[in-house]
């Protein structure tokens, strides 16, 4: 069939393993719904169990996760077995699902990038998470599958991949019926005689949306020639895909987060720390830092979390502050280079600001359908003696296959001037042995939000340290 032919929708869904620390997800099943797009009809369905390739990869975490043993896929295909029916289900259709773009999409690629073929491309994509926040609102939560079932009444998600499909294509119908019957609704006043139109007008929908009671002034019923007036058809695909092509369909959810948080007034953010594009906790006001979602790079549909203060990226710069805890490199990278952090301890005002930052993006990921456990950036106090700490990670940078660490290091003296210990790419040696217990230093910081492995949280990354002599 040729793809420009291919008008279904595919509503698809996959389970997966959920790795540990270094391992990759496995996909455990598959499951879609093709949908006629003008009756949103079921036309035929499609679900199978996928045995890995590594049956260790399904973990306890896992069951507890979708309830998919081991001893139920060992007899299931593998991938590479459906791989063609795969590929005709979803090649050149318009994609649908919840979160699909931030997950099942890049675990459908994964997977035929591991068997050595090219994957399916989509005509085009809905990702409910995002259309159903953008249009729909936050009034079912937080907007995740279950959330939004138990909001319609529509019973327990069970984390399998053609229930799921078919949740999802329930919620979308029930979401998208609020959605009609509120931008049709018009209120009569018997008291104003026909063909009056002074103090009428139409029921703006954005007003329930935030769950306001507002009044109504009375509004004309519109006429059948009114009604027989060019409106677009809601089922034409390429309406969807013009709006998809503009970005806006994706970048919109963004605004809405924007909007919520500006302040009415405008403000001037003044860097009084002098160093330009890192703040000072004291010049730093709570209500102006924000959590926003952007795209990884121009016109991708990928999202990144970004802490921001005000319209500029939040940079701390944190004076005098006493090492806790020395280097600790455990931990490697995938180019086998050790990962470098130390712990320091935060006064209030530092403590406040992380915990600020924390709340916000951890609201946003839960928001935004992330089932990740968050992981705090403020370690909490332990007994009378210890202050709340943090961990603060030394930069690494990549060229090509070389990595190297790249915050830079310099040392301040008693006189107060300052002078730069490293030059060129540090050791791992030379780095645990300035930034031992008990030395202080000033740090500059960017904070990084990750959400990796089912672990989210925010990490400090030290672009530079001035070591207390």
């Amino acid at each position: 069939m040729d793809p420009e032919d291919r008008s279904e929708i595919a509503f698809f869904d996959v389970e997966t393993t959920v790795p540990n620390r270094g391992q990759r997800f496995a996909i455990l099943e598959f499951g879609s719904i093709l949908v006629c797009p003008k009756k949103l009809t079921e036309l035929r369905s499609y679900s199978t169990l996928v045995q890995p390739a590594d049956l260790s990869l399904i973990s306890s975490l896992s069951v507890r996760c979708n309830g998919i043993k081991r001893d139920v896929v060992v007899s299931a295909p593998l991938f590479s077995d459906i791989a063609d029916t795969v590929y005709d289900i979803l090649h050149g259709r318009i994609w649908a699902g919840h979160n699909i773009l931030r997950f099942d999409c890049a675990r459908i690629r994964e997977a035929f990038a591991e068997i050595g073929r090219q994957p399916p491309e989509p005509k085009g994509a809905i990702d409910s998470l995002t259309l159903l926040t953008q249009r729909f609102g936050r009034r079912a939560g937080n907007m995740k599958m279950a959330t939004l079932a138990t909001y319609f009444g529509l019973g327990k998600q069970t984390h399998r991949s053609l229930d799921d499909v078919r949740m999802n294509l329930e919620v979308v119908k029930y979401c998208a019926t609020v959605l009609f019957l509120e931008s049709s609704l018009v209120l009569v006043d018997h008291s104003v005689s026909p063909g009056t139109s002074t103090s009428r007008r139409r029921l703006d929908a954005s007003s329930s949306h935030e769950g306001n009671n507002n009044l109504v002034t009375s509004v004309r019923l519109p006429s059948i020639s009114e009604n027989s007036a060019a409106q677009p058809d809601p089922f034409n695909m390429s309406v969807l895909r013009n709006e998809m092509a503009s970005d806006n369909y994706l970048q919109s959810d963004i605004l809405m987060e924007e909007e919520q948080i500006q302040p009415s007034d405008t403000v001037v953010f003044e860097n009084t720390s002098d160093h330009e594009g890192f703040l000072a906790p004291d010049a730093i006001s709570l209500p102006y830092i924000k959590a926003i979602l952007v795209p990884f790079f121009p016109g991708s549909q990928m999202m990144k979390l970004k802490l921001h203060y005000g319209d500029s990226p939040l940079q701390l710069y944190c004076p005098c502050l006493k090492v806790r805890f020395g280097v600790n490199g455990k931990f490697m990278d995938n180019t086998g280079r050790r990962r470098l952090n130390f712990v320091v301890d935060l006064n209030q005002s530092l403590c406040s600001i992380l915990e600020t930052c924390d709340s916000n993006a951890q609201k946003l990921y839960v928001d935004s359908g992330s089932t990740s456990d968050w992981n705090p950036v403020v370690i909490p106090m332990k007994g009378f003696v210890n202050y709340p700490n943090a961990r603060i990670h030394i930069a690494t940078e990549i060229n090509g296959d070389v990595a190297r660490y790249a915050t830079e290091i310099h040392q301040r003296e008693s006189s107060g001037a300052t002078q730069k210990l490293i030059f060129s790419n540090p050791s791992g040696e030379e780095l645990e042995s300035f930034l031992t217990t008990g030395r202080v230093v000033d740090a500059f910081l960017s904070l990084e939000p990750y959400d990796y492995q089912q672990k989210a949280g925010i990490r400090l990354v030290a672009k530079k340290l001035v070591i207390h002599s």
